[in-house]
């Protein structure tokens, strides 16, 4: 995942009030080793996390309504496909087919009302 680096802007994604604990995500568009991939971001617990939006499992998109990757408990992230569960905070399966994986995290922050993503060596902006 790696951490934001302190001159690096980051990458506006919305506003801090536009993810509402254990709500919605925003799910975005990023560039994996050059192929184009989705992503989310969503709050839980106060913290803004962001994820690759692939299953461990099975690599497909996991939302069972757009921005819709948390349990009838909003407990856990579930893959809506096979019902695998990801630790939010982490990104780890606790649950189901994912075995010992985990998620692709993205580094996040937020910083005077704006939630940002940082991108890595392997996941970049979508270049046009």
């Amino acid at each position: 995942m790696g951490e934001p680096h302190f001159d690096d802007p980051g990458q506006p994604l919305c506003a801090s009030s536009d993810l509402e604990d254990g709500g919605r995500a925003v799910v975005f568009d990023v560039e994996v080793k050059g192929e184009s991939a989705r992503a989310f971001a969503l709050r839980f617990e106060g913290q803004v996390v962001g994820y690759l939006n692939r299953c461990v499992h099975v690599p497909a998109e996991m939302d069972w309504q757009e921005g819709q990757f948390l349990d009838g408990d909003k407990r856990f992230i579930m893959c809506s496909i096979h019902g695998a569960l990801y630790e939010p905070s982490d990104g780890r399966c606790v649950g189901g087919p994912c075995g010992k994986g985990q998620l692709t995290a993205l580094s996040m922050g937020e910083r005077d009302g704006q939630v940002l993503w940082y991108p890595s060596s392997d996941i970049r902006p979508v270049s046009f």
